[in-house]
């Protein structure tokens, strides 16, 4: 777990100042967010980043 840790802070640390305030944001909704809550959110992101081809077509 370390490891994720200080590839994530990593990150941060090349990230813009614009979207560190987002980035913030996020993590804070995430921290004040239940188990489920945070399950739910990863699953519709897999479903949405899978289906983004079909996604494109039905916008059409």
């Amino acid at each position: 777990m370390a490891e994720v840790k200080d590839e994530i802070q990593r990150i941060i640390e090349r990230l813009p100042n614009e979207v560190l305030s987002d980035v913030w944001d996020y993590l804070k909704q995430l921290e004040n967010s239940s188990k489920g809550e945070i399950e739910l959110s990863l699953h519709l992101r897999k479903i949405l980043t899978e289906d983004k081809n079909l996604l494109h077509r039905l916008a059409k």
